[in-house]
């Protein structure tokens, strides 16, 4: 392991912080057995509160060297790793062993990382939160893994069905196909190489085509039932957003499942100007039993809850759609553990478009589920005036269940 000062990024970002006496954070980074690498940030011994926030990260393009995404610990300018620090807490991130679909291995080396820690930092109480990827990775251990976490946070995460995730992506690129015929090479289950490596040039491709052909457009967004904004370039923004994943995850996918995972055989599609025609002549495809197995086995969530969750989401989410909240819903009611459970519905436009005020707001809800303590004042002190509406506002719209 090595240990470096907090390294100019995190300075920076400390920069708008309304500072008390921790002026300063840490940063340890090491390798796990699995071959992932971590980052541990932490904050002057004499703030330290005893406790370690982990944070599980989201999707990483297959390919990309395995490193902590460091991206992903920025939320709508303000870094995670500072705001932690400043406010008591230590904070942790695993690479995960794989990029791509990484569920399983993001459970397990995010699991493994609070096992070093506990025999290094020993910290007191465990939060782990997630986002996107790491949303579904922090939701099942949030069910399976009471002993390593005390509560637990997931934003913007394919909670309430993984197997209907991978379908609205393959079911984005067999509609996009129907309508646009030939813009793409390959099918939904078949990428071809140059339609990765030129991926940008597709793009722009993707986005003309929309432009020439509104009307066809505007047919996949109903169909798709994807949200967007009056802005007319949300619309290839959508709908870019959905097939990126179709293109760059459907391969590791069937290498992670060991088959193919996307079946369409018996949908019906509604919403076009002639939907019999659509559903005549729309391309189908049909899932390996295998890859059905191991979703279901790995991959989806019960609903059987351990510890509190807080769960939040952007409404117009056009990656991992809203619908996964009201999904998760039902299952926690199926299974009894409703009252363990908190949506924080978040009224914005895309992919995980949160501001720090957001999850701020999220984490003094984890914490007061899980010590009954509130960190309402705290958290107001350190946050910049940009985010502290949004803060405000999501603990306002937050859905705490009765008697909780």
């Amino acid at each position: 392991m090595r240990t470096l000062l907090l390294h100019a990024p995190l300075l920076f970002a400390f920069a708008g912080l309304n500072f008390g006496a921790c002026l300063q954070s840490n940063l340890t980074t090491g390798t796990q057995s699995s071959g992932a690498v971590y980052d541990l940030f932490m904050p002057e011994a004499g703030c330290w509160n005893g406790d370690l926030v982990v944070f599980a990260h989201g999707y990483v393009q297959p390919g990309l060297p395995i490193a902590v995404p460091t991206d992903q610990l920025t939320v709508g300018g303000l870094s995670l790793p500072a705001t932690f620090n400043q406010l008591g807490y230590a904070f942790a991130a695993s690479s995960f062993s794989k990029n791509g679909l990484a569920i399983v291995e993001g459970m397990h080396d995010t699991q493994d990382l609070v096992h070093i820690l506990s025999g290094t930092i020993k910290p007191h109480r465990v939060y782990l939160i997630g986002a996107s990827e790491g949303g579904l990775v922090t939701t099942l251990s949030a069910e399976q893994l009471p002993s390593v976490y005390n509560s637990a946070g997931a934003a913007c995460g394919p909670i309430g069905s993984f197997q209907a995730q991978i379908d609205y992506f393959g079911d984005f690129r067999v509609i996009f196909d129907y309508f646009f015929p030939n813009v793409l090479p390959g099918n939904a289950i078949t990428i071809p190489s140059q339609l990765q490596s030129n991926w940008p040039a597709y793009e722009a491709v993707i986005t003309e085509a929309l432009a020439n052909n509104p009307q066809n457009a505007a047919q996949l967004i109903k169909v798709m039932n994807a949200p967007v904004t009056s802005d007319p370039a949300s619309v290839a923004e959508t709908v870019i957003g959905a097939l990126w994943y179709n293109v760059f995850a459907t391969q590791d996918a069937v290498t992670e499942l060991h088959g193919q995972p996307y079946d369409n055989t018996g949908r019906i599609y509604l919403g076009s100007s002639n939907d019999f025609l659509l559903n005549l002549k729309v391309e189908r495809y049909k899932a390996s039993t295998t890859a059905l197995q191991n979703v279901a086995a790995h991959y989806e969530t019960s609903g059987r809850l351990q510890m509190p969750i807080v769960t939040i989401h952007t409404t117009g989410d056009p990656v991992i759609p809203y619908w996964h909240e009201p999904l998760y819903t039902l299952k926690t009611i199926g299974a009894g553990t409703l009252l363990d459970r908190i949506n924080i519905p978040v009224s914005n436009y895309g992919h995980c478009t949160f501001s720090g005020g957001d999850i701020l707001a999220a984490f003094t809800l984890i914490v007061l589920r899980d010590t009954g303590t509130s960190l309402n004042a705290e958290v107001e002190s350190v946050l910049p005036e940009a985010h502290r509406k949004a803060f405000l506002e999501s603990l306002s719209h937050a859905q705490i269940p009765p008697g909780r």
